[in-house]
């Protein structure tokens, strides 16, 4: 498998202090790969870093070979990284299906003119994106809400619906920001196999980080830990979950 994204010696800090330092992190193409680790470790800081909401200090991130720091995050989401966040940002006065809209049109064609002014090409294009949006709701099971609020809907529907948004831009690398936070037990399971569903048949790639180590160990190919912006270790699972720095920085000292 080919590297889709790696980040070099990559450091944030704020004011004196280092959010993320020397982060050395590789993603394959086709993977599931894990991101963990405490409270306050860095996790989302380094999705930051990876969308463009934040630009490293030092170091550089790498996608398809390319350097991308200092890509603004609408530019991120157009060369194939889409994300979905840990508190659910979702257009919530909007409907089900205007919500995948809105992502789907980053890669829209025409331009600001020709949907002023309604053009046969705009009136084409819009159509074929609708068509889409709502192929890709009956994909993740939410074609019946199609005409809903998202503010009307179930906690764990709003999950699934953040993902497919996150889907409707045509992502090469989906950043998973706690999906399973909020879910019941059933839910979790629901989740974890439609991540590892979503991961064969859009042939993406996914990188998660999830507090719940049932939904990691169970769907993760691969699990980076990060404790105080720094990586203390990456393996497969059942190394990960041996590890003595990992239980350490979990439960606070070796001895533990």
């Amino acid at each position: 498998m080919s590297e889709l994204l790696v980040t070099r010696a990559v450091s944030r800090y704020f004011g004196g202090l280092a959010a993320v330092s020397n982060l050395n992190l590789t993603v394959r193409s086709g993977e599931l790969v894990g991101l963990i680790g405490p409270n306050g470790a860095g996790k989302t800081t380094v999705f930051n870093l990876l969308t463009g909401v934040y630009t490293p200090t030092s170091g550089d991130v790498m996608f398809e070979g390319k350097r991308v720091n200092g890509l603004r995050p609408y530019k991120m989401a157009r060369i194939g990284i889409a994300r979905t966040f840990q508190n659910i940002r979702l257009f919530r006065a909007l409907t089900v299906l205007q919500n995948v809209q809105v992502a789907a049109a980053l890669r829209a064609r025409q331009g600001f003119w020709s949907a002023v002014l309604r053009t046969p090409r705009q009136v084409h294009d819009d159509a074929a994106i609708r068509a889409q949006c709502m192929e890709l709701l009956d994909r993740l099971d939410l074609a019946p809400y199609a005409d809903t609020r998202a503010d009307a809907l179930a906690y764990g529907v709003q999950r699934r619906l953040e993902i497919a948004r996150a889907l409707a831009t045509h992502p090469s690398l989906l950043l998973l920001d706690e999906p399973a936070a909020g879910l019941n037990p059933n839910e979790k399971s629901e989740l974890m196999s439609l991540v590892e569903r979503l991961r064969d048949e859009f042939s993406l790639t996914v990188l998660l980080i999830e507090h719940d180590m049932r939904v990691v160990m169970g769907i993760c190919e691969r699990i980076y830990v990060l404790d105080y912006g720094e990586i203390i270790a990456e393996g497969a699972p059942d190394a990960i979950a041996e590890d003595p720095k990992v239980i350490a920085a979990y439960l606070g000292t070796e001895e533990a």
